[in-house]
C-alpha cells in the first residue's frame, strides 16, 4: 500500500485544470475511487474538490454516469446540427436576397448599406473643409484623409 492507502494513481491535465483519479483503500480495508479537481485560483494558490466513489457503489454510479454521457452526446450533436442547419439558411437567404458573402461567413449588403465597402471605414474621420485647387460640389461633403 502507497502513501495514504492509494493503490493506483493516474491525472489528466487540462487547459485550466488538472484531474486525479486515484484508487484507495481505508483503514477498514474498503477500496474507494477519488476523483480531485484542481483548478487555478486567479490570486495564486488552486481550488480542489474531490468526490468519493466506494467499490460497492461504483456500478450504480456507472449506470447513471453513462445515462448522463449518452445524453451529453446526443444534445451535442443536436446543437451542432442546428448550428450547421442554421448557417447553411442564413447563407441561402442571403443568396436569394442578392446579397454577396465574403469572408469568415459575414455578409456585404452591397445595395442595403450605407457603405457598400468595408475599406470605406476610415471615411468616417472626414473634415468639412474643401480640398485645395476646386471648389466643392453642391450638397456633397469632402472627405479629406487625415494623415
Amino acid at each position: 500500500m502507497g502513501l495514504r492507502g492509494e493503490l493506483y494513481s493516474t491525472r489528466v491535465i487540462l487547459a485550466n485544470r488538472t484531474y486525479f483519479f486515484n484508487v484507495k483503500e481505508n483503514r477498514m480495508g474498503d477500496l474507494y475511487l477519488n476523483i480531485v479537481e484542481s483548478k487555478n485560483r486567479d490570486v495564486g494558490g488552486f481550488d480542489r474538490q474531490s468526490v468519493i466513489l466506494f467499490a460497492d457503489d461504483l456500478q450504480e454510479f456507472l449506470k447513471g454516469f453513462d445515462e448522463a454521457l449518452r445524453i451529453l452526446e446526443k444534445e451535442t450533436r443536436e446543437r451542432r446540427r442546428a448550428k450547421r442547419d442554421t448557417a447553411r439558411d442564413v447563407k441561402q437567404d442571403t443568396h436569394r436576397e442578392g446579397r454577396t458573402p465574403i469572408r469568415g461567413g459575414n455578409t456585404k449588403y452591397g445595395r442595403d448599406s450605407e457603405k457598400a465597402n468595408p475599406k470605406d471605414s476610415h471615411r468616417d474621420n472626414f473634415s468639412e473643409k474643401p480640398r485645395k485647387g476646386r471648389p466643392p460640389r453642391e450638397g456633397r461633403r469632402v472627405v479629406v484623409k487625415k494623415r
